[in-house]
This record gives structure tokens, C-alpha cells and sequence, in this order.
């Protein structure tokens, strides 16, 4: 078959399982994603070897070390998909569920009630586990999907694709509910991208000029984030023990994922202080600091930023540094060059945090803690399927709920318009 007739084929397949599963019961759901957990547990192997085939190719591509960290499975690896299957099991279905009614003056009963999206369209780079998560949640939601990893994950990818397809028949469900594609060519994703009449969303996550390509590409609506530039401002009379952990956390855990500090803003009043320790701890870690004029003034080994350092997501060991005169000019620098994902003030004054969270326009504001908390497990709603910093229709995790809509629900006594 050529390339747009498979992936039609798989289109038309989805939009026939979603109804299907859209009427799924929650004890239904949540059988099919308990037994793909223990599917992916008690396969882990072979999950593990055909990983093993996609890590080489991609050496031999030469993709850096944040992708190649994206693309391994390790054991751990393992062991969080199926617990974060399990996790998704255990919350609440919002398939049915009424978020409001009321009653008119004619007597007419309207309430809004979630409904499953119907199909959703991943497209995604490198991390297998995306495919596990995005599977779960779809699945939990209603709806069906249809995954587009990258072309260096295909063989982990089709080795959980099959994982999932048994799972599902074993369950009696419709094993086109998830599906992933089995095609390398970049013509595929073209071709997803242009299925409006069977698939209603479509989903991005990597790089921003991936992004890019489906925004500019999709006749589908995209829910999407260009990059995450993520900001730690340290205030005036911070807990700068507390302040330390949080921005080393923020920048080393994992620089190479999008909820990761890019920029680092420091109060002038505890900037000597702050930095003189601070660097200490980054530049043992690896960490490259890119610094303004003053920043380079208090720590001489700091190389100067430029005006592309500040909106730059750098996903490495680097690290912006502004000082800045008080809480006003950070979220002004924050509203100029952010990019609408995460930012974070670490600061003991209660009136302060209040007006950060209510002035920075981002998908998640953190008082006194990491950027990297921007996570749909991390913050209770299991696995995510990514952080959106469009607004609609949904802003941030995207967990189970943000993967259903509304509809109106009228109920009458023979009432008529007049």
C-alpha cells in the first residue's frame, strides 16, 4: 500500500473504534489499561532489545546525548509506564460526568456533560514512553488514537503498538483504538495531517521546528507548545539554602526536557550572595552560565550573554543569568521572552508570591519549588499527553479531563420556541 493509502486506512480504522469506545464503561477502560501494565512488565525484554535496535541507529545518526536520553528504556523506564498505566486507572472517568446545570424559566433542564474528543493524532520525537502514556489517557478518555513517534523509536514503538493491540483484543475491544504508524518517510505525518474527517485533534510534542511543521501543515486543530524557556526568579530575603536546591534541580536534573530552568532571575540586593555559591554548584555540575554585564562584574567566569541567550530554550547544561532590580522588572523580563510554560519565584514574602502567580502569564507559576514539577504525573493528574501553552482549549498538563470537551444536554416537557 502507498503511504497516504495506509494511513487513510488507519484514519478510517480510528473514527469506526472511537465510537466504540466512546461508550466504553470505566471498568472496561480500566481492565484494558491495568493488563497493557502487566503486558509491559512481563515483556520488558523485549521492549528492551528493540530499543536497543533504535539506540544504535541513532548513534549512527549521531543525535545528541538529550535525544538519546529521550529515546532509551531503561528499567525504570519500564517500571513508570506501567505504574503510570495503573495511576490513569485509578482516576476519575470524566466521560458522563456534569460539570454544571441549571434550570430556565420555561422549565427546560440544561446541564454540560463531558464527551470524549474522538480521535486524537500524536505526533511525537524519540521518548517510547510517550507512546504508553499517550495510549493510557486516550484510552481513559474515550477516545482513540492514532501515534506518530519518531522515525529513530520505530522499533520500540511498534513493539508496545503490539503490546497494546493485544491487550486491547484480549480485553473485546477494538485493537484500532490505538494504533502507531509503521512508516519512517516524513510523507506520512503530511498525510496524518491532512485527515480533518476522521481525526479531531492533533497533538505535537518535541522540538519547536517539529511543531512548526505540524502547525503550518495541519488542516486539523493542533494543540500545541513552540518550546519551553522556563524562568527561577530568586526574590529579595529568599531562603537562599532553598534557593540553591530548587534552581540546581531546576537546570541539572534533566536539562535536556522542555520544563527545565533556561533562565535564572536574581534580585540585586542577594545577588553577590546568591550567585558567588551558586555558581559553585553549576559549574561542578557542567553548567555553562551566560551572564549580563553584572552577573559577569560577580562571577568572572562567566561567559556574556547576548540578546539571543534570553529567549533561547537551550535544552544543555547553559544557563541565562539577569540580575534584576526587584519583582517587577523579572516579570517584565519574563512577559518579553517567555514562551507561556513554566516559571517559578523562590521568595519568603506571602504578598509577593501572591502577586507573582497573578501576574505571570504562564501554564504553571511555582512558589518555592522546581520548574521541573510542570508534569502531569508530578501533579496529580497521572500520565500526561503534554503541556499545551495555547489556551485552547486547554492550558498546561494535559491529563484525562483535558482530553474530553463539553456538550449541552436539554431535557423538556413538550416545551416549544415561540
Amino acid at each position: 500500500m502507498s503511504i497516504e493509502s495506509t494511513i487513510v486506512k488507519m484514519a478510517k480504522e480510528a473514527r469506526a473504534a472511537s465510537m466504540e469506545i466512546a461508550r466504553c464503561s470505566s471498568n472496561k477502560k480500566n481492565e484494558v489499561l491495568l493488563k497493557i501494565a502487566d503486558k509491559i512488565e512481563s515483556r520488558a525484554t523485549h521492549i528492551q532489545e528493540e530499543n536497543q535496535k533504535d539506540l544504535a541507529l541513532a548513534k549512527e545518526m549521531g543525535l545528541s546525548d538529550a535525544m538519546m536520553d529521550r529515546l532509551t528504556v531503561t528499567d525504570a523506564t519500564v517500571t513508570s509506564m506501567a505504574k503510570g498505566l495503573r495511576e490513569v486507572s485509578l482516576l476519575d472517568d470524566p466521560v458522563g460526568s456534569k460539570s454544571k446545570s441549571w434550570l430556565r424559566p420555561n422549565g427546560l433542564e440544561v446541564s454540560r456533560m463531558r464527551i470524549p474528543l474522538g480521535v486524537i493524532g500524536i505526533i511525537y520525537e524519540s521518548r517510547p514512553n510517550v507512546t504508553i502514556d499517550a495510549a493510557g489517557l486516550c484510552l481513559k478518555a474515550g477516545n482513540a488514537v492514532i501515534l506518530r513517534g519518531g522515525s529513530e523509536a520505530l522499533h520500540s514503538n511498534q513493539a508496545l503498538a503490539g503490546i497494546i493491540s493485544r491487550a486491547l483484543a484480549e480485553t473485546g475491544l477494538p485493537a484500532k483504538a490505538v494504533q502507531v504508524v509503521p512508516i519512517r518517510d516524513r510523507d506520512a505525518v503530511t498525510v496524518l495531517l491532512s485527515q480533518e474527517e476522521f481525526i479531531d485533534l492533533i497533538i505535537p510534542r518535541g522540538g519547536e521546528g517539529l511543531i512548526r511543521f505540524v502547525v503550518e501543515n495541519s488542516t486539523i486543530p493542533v494543540l500545541k507548545h513552540y518550546k519551553g524557556v522556563c524562568h527561577v526568579y530568586v526574590d529579595d530575603g529568599a531562603d537562599l539554602k532553598m534557593a540553591q536546591n530548587i534552581c540546581f534541580n531546576a537546570k541539572v536534573q534533566r536539562p535536556g526536557v522542555c520544563n527545565s530552568m533556561e533562565t535564572l532571575l536574581v534580585h540585586r540586593s542577594i545577588s553577590r550572595e546568591f550567585l558567588t555559591k551558586m555558581a559553585q554548584r553549576f559549574v561542578k555540575a557542567g553548567v555553562e552560565i551566560r551572564g549580563c554585564p553584572e552577573t559577569c562584574r560577580i562571577l568572572p567566569d562567566a561567559r556574556k550573554a547576548d540578546p539571543a541567550d534570553w529567549p533561547e530554550e537551550y535544552l544543555d547544561l547553559i544557563l541565562a543569568v539577569k540580575i534584576v532590580e526587584d519583582m517587577d522588572q523579572a516579570v517584565s523580563h519574563i512577559a518579553r521572552y517567555g514562551s507561556s510554560h513554566t516559571e517559578a519565584i523562590v521568595t519568603s514574602d506571602y504578598e509577593r508570591a501572591r502577586r507573582f502567580v497573578r501576574d505571570v502569564d504562564s501554564s504553571v507559576v511555582l512558589v518555592n519549588a522546581s520548574t521541573r514539577f510542570n508534569d502531569g504525573g508530578e501533579l496529580g493528574l497521572g500520565a500526561e499527553i503534554g503541556i499545551s501553552t495555547s489556551k485552547l482549549h486547554a492550558f498546561g498538563p494535559m491529563g484525562v479531563e483535558e482530553l474530553t470537551t463539553t456538550k449541552f444536554v436539554v431535557f423538556g416537557d413538550g416545551q416549544i420556541r415561540t
